[in-house]
């Protein structure tokens, strides 16, 4: 056991909140330490729809708040990381018998102006039978409302926050869980044990409690504390299906009871379908959808579609928990806040609890989160993510096209799909990827769809990956593309050479 080592912020929790948090501590100049029980993003944060948006659907239950925070931090994200997150239109179809036409204008006129609006289009009625978007769907489906929002590659957006946290200085500890906190007058006592077992004792002078659906059960069963605010734990599941329609317009539904379902062109050749909220009460770690689930999303779609799915078109599907701030108990999972709540608890040493929050308002969280309690640390710098571009996103006026055109130019021996998928997926990074690469045969072993050895090393040098799951699943989704052998052969490769695969992530990389 090493000797212990004191940190200004201890953050427990590797979703989304935990890193931002860690991200914007590290930048004002504070030590800090973040460690998560399993890979970064392994649950909720990898598990959403994989929007950036303000969420429409909260108008109806006058969030005109949360509204506005989340279209202004659109804007700002987009800016900060273009190549992971990028426009989307999207299209609704009018049902008289849901809401009224003038209803929905009205609430989309709203949606143009709560988020003083410069990078997107505004929206617009259309006639669904002149529209692209109206081909696929039931000839019935007259008009329709088109609108704009942006989409976001979930996990790495949570991996990029954690690289920059350690380039910053941060130690990013995934795979590690916080078994101890002990709590004194002026700082915490920690016990962090890895998953090898091996153990760390480390102090803090202040602890985040950034564990989503754990949240109580950090604070309550390993801090010894009593939780001051209600948590609600509610499932959102998401079926993947071969891709039903051939344009780059997205849908969203409205349901019979009142909900919105979103069928989303899903990595060219797919569609992504979600989500549901569900009331859970289970282990957040064992969450799974279920078969009422799958047709509760099927049955959405095949109220739209002239095209009709079924459970046995599921190509794949993930389900979350939502740990989401419950003060008012609203009987419907679905009308429950996705605000976020911070609770301080300075009566010794200071921990500060996140409670709800949706991905596209972690940014504001975060530096919400260090404005608490920066002055309890000693206050090093203030606010100054909101004009930091993440790893990677240091594109040249934010512009991805320009980008992507320019790195096609420079290494006219990628393939086309492989060229969009690195550009994509690691922005500037993938020079750093390719590192004097001139071909294929440069990538080294092969190991089905567009996996080459080259990107294997890279994501676990750089972006702690350790197992077939991480690397197929959260940091690419090349798990719809390769098949189980391959993915198995991988896993073996990664189990039986760890050492040579892996270095320190973070080591050596700049924005």
């Amino acid at each position: 056991m090493e000797r212990e080592r004191h940190y200004d912020l201890v953050v427990v929790g590797g979703g989304i909140n935990g890193v931002g948090i860690a991200r914007d501590a590290a930048g004002r100049g504070f030590s800090v330490l973040l460690c998560e029980q399993d890979d970064l993003a392994a649950h909720t944060s990898s598990a959403s729809t994989k929007l950036i948006h303000g969420g429409l659907r909260y108008l109806e239950h006058y969030e005109f708040s949360l509204v506005s925070k989340a279209l202004t931090e659109r804007e700002v994200l987009l800016r900060n990381a273009p190549h992971i997150i990028w426009p989307l239109r999207f299209v609704m179809p009018h049902q008289p018998t849901l809401r009224p036409a003038w209803l929905i204008r009205l609430g989309l006129l709203l949606y143009d102006r709560l988020g003083k609006r410069r990078l997107l289009p505004g929206s617009r009625a259309i006639d669904l039978h002149r529209h692209p978007a109206g081909l696929p769907l039931r000839p019935e489906l007259k008009r329709g409302f088109e609108y704009s929002d942006c989409w976001v590659q979930d996990a790495r957006l949570v991996v990029l926050n954690a690289m920059d946290a350690a380039e910053r200085g941060a130690a990013i500890l995934p795979r590690t869980r916080c078994t101890a906190a002990e709590r004194g007058a002026k700082r915490w006592r920690l016990r962090l044990q890895a998953a090898d077992g091996s153990e760390r004792r480390v102090t803090a002078a202040c602890l985040v409690n950034a564990t989503g659906p754990w949240v109580r059960r950090f604070l309550e069963q390993i801090a010894g504390l009593t939780a001051g605010t209600d948590v609600r734990l509610v499932k959102g599941s998401h079926i993947v299906v071969p891709r039903l329609f051939q344009h780059g317009y997205c849908y969203i539904f409205q349901n019979p009871d009142r909900r919105i379902v979103f069928a989303i062109p899903f990595e060219q050749d797919y569609t992504l379908v979600g989500t549901t909220d569900v009331p859970f009460t289970g282990d957040p770690a064992t969450v799974a959808i279920d078969a009422d689930e799958v047709a509760y999303l099927c049955d959405a779609i095949n109220r739209y579609f002239r095209q009709q799915i079924g459970p046995d078109d599921v190509v794949w599907s993930y389900a979350g928990v939502r740990p989401l701030h419950d003060e008012d108990e609203v009987a419907d999972p679905a009308a429950v806040t996705r605000d976020y709540a911070l609770e301080l608890d300075r009566t010794a040493a200071p921990v500060l609890s996140v409670y709800g929050g949706k991905i596209t308002t972690y940014r504001r969280l975060a530096e919400e989160a260090m404005g608490a309690i920066e002055s309890l640390l000693g206050r090093r710098r203030g606010s100054w993510t909101a004009g930091a571009p993440l790893p990677g996103g240091d594109l040249p006026q934010a512009d991805f096209d320009a980008f992507h055109k320019d790195f096609c130019q420079r290494h006219p021996w990628l393939p086309a799909p492989l060229a969009l998928r690195y550009a994509r997926n690691y922005g500037s990074r993938s020079e750093l990827l390719l590192d004097g690469a001139t071909s294929l045969a440069d990538l080294g072993q092969h190991y089905g769809a567009d996996l080459y050895e080259r990107e294997v090393r890279y994501l676990i040098a750089h972006e702690w990956a350790r197992s077939s799951d991480d690397i197929l699943w959260r940091r690419t989704k090349l798990g719809l593309r390769l098949p189980p052998t391959e993915a198995a052969r991988l896993q073996q490769r990664l189990e039986a050479e760890p050492a040579p695969l892996t270095t320190s992530a973070g080591q050596g990389l700049r924005n």
